[in-house]
Order: structure tokens, then C-alpha cells, then sequence
């Protein structure tokens, strides 16, 4: 017998939530600040240069496939690796000082 497939559904939550940074406030209560920015922000992302890097991450996700609390991290050599998702995110907690080769 067949698996049912489930048709992929949009999170009604997604994009409501302001959250509790002083920037995240900040553009929640001024709109004509939040529309320079998005408008900023959709041209940056749909310029050649980030296509291409978003498309390097697909590929590198694709050839490359994650385990279980994983992500991708990048080393000072500009390769892409998997590494634990605490450890990745704990260092760019401190300013971003990678310490790995």
C-alpha cells in the first residue's frame, strides 16, 4: 500500500511575530523604516552574487546532506563542513571569532 502524501501547507505564523530585539521593535513601529529595509533586503537577495552563493549552499546541501543537529559551517578557508549545530552557533555567538582552520 502507498504512503498519502501530505500536501505542504504555509505556516499562518510565519512572518507575524515582531520579537524582542531592539531592532525587531524598532521596525515594528515604524513602517516607513521597515519598508526601506525590505526594500534593501529584496534587492540584495536578488542580486547575481547572493544567487550564486545560495545556489553553492544548495549544492553543498545536496552532495552533502546534514545528520541529525547538524548545519553547514564555513571554515576560514572558504569550505563548507558539517558540524554540530551548538558548537557552530556558540561560536558565532562571540562575535564571530571562528577558531577553526
Amino acid at each position: 500500500m502507498a504512503t498519502k502524501k501530505v500536501p505542504q501547507r504555509k505556516n499562518k505564523n510565519a512572518g507575524k511575530s515582531t520579537g524582542k530585539s531592539k531592532s525587531a521593535k524598532y521596525f515594528a513601529k515604524n513602517k516607513s523604516a521597515r519598508d526601506k529595509k525590505n526594500a534593501y533586503n529584496s534587492e540584495y537577495h536578488s542580486s547575481t552574487k547572493r544567487k550564486k552563493y545560495r545556489a553553492k549552499l544548495n549544492k553543498a546541501n545536496r552532495s552533502k546532506p546534514n545528520a541529525k543537529g547538524e548545519d553547514k559551517s564555513h571554515t576560514k578557508a572558504g569550505k563548507l563542513v558539517n558540524e554540530k549545530r551548538s558548537t557552530n552557533r556558540a561560536r558565532n555567538g562571540r562575535g564571530g571569532k571562528a577558531k577553526k582552520k
